[in-house]
This record gives structure tokens, sequence and C-alpha cells, in this order.
């Protein structure tokens, strides 16, 4: 299965997961990945842990600069990060 295709699958089922229910990010991650490996049909998924990062990483990051009305420093506190990691995430993403 190709890394696009990959992507689309699991965004897919990180959005269902979510929309079922209000339950802890944690569990609806849980219940994406066990879907997810469903959907495989015997295929070996290539870098998995980047790809759902950064399947979670934007919409973080979109929802935390959403949720300070884009400001940096604010949301750089709220993330953890310093500013110019964010600034970079923020590039990588095209969020700036």
């Amino acid at each position: 299965m190709s890394t696009t295709a990959e992507a689309a699958v699991l965004e897919t089922l990180f959005q269902v997961s979510a929309e079922k229910s209000h339950r802890p990010l944690r569990e609806c991650i849980a219940t994406a990945l066990e879907e997810y490996f469903r959907h495989l049909d015997g295929h070996e998924p290539d870098d998995l842990y980047q790809l759902v990062l950064q399947e979670m990483e934007e919409p973080l990051l979109r929802a935390v600069l959403d949720y300070t009305r884009s400001n940096q420093s604010r949301a750089a506190i709220m993330l953890g990060l310093n500013r110019g990691t964010l600034r970079k995430k923020m590039k990588q993403y095209n969020l700036d």
C-alpha cells in the first residue's frame, strides 16, 4: 500500500473514531489503529510511526493556533515547544 493511500486510510479512520463518541483521545487513536491494521489486508506499512505523528501533528498545531488566535508565543508555550520549532512545523504543514 502506498504512503499516500496509507495516510488517507489512517486519516479517515482517525476522523471516524473521533466522531463516534467523546472518548479520550488515547482510545480514539487505539481504535483507529486497530481499524487501520484490519484494512491493511496483509500489507506491511512503511514508516508507520512517522505517518501517525504527521497525521496527529498538523491538526494539533492547527487547533492550538486557532485557540490562541495565531499567537505563536502562546501556542509554543501550550505545546511545550520553543517558538522557532513551532515556526518550522508551521512551515512544514503550510500553516503560516
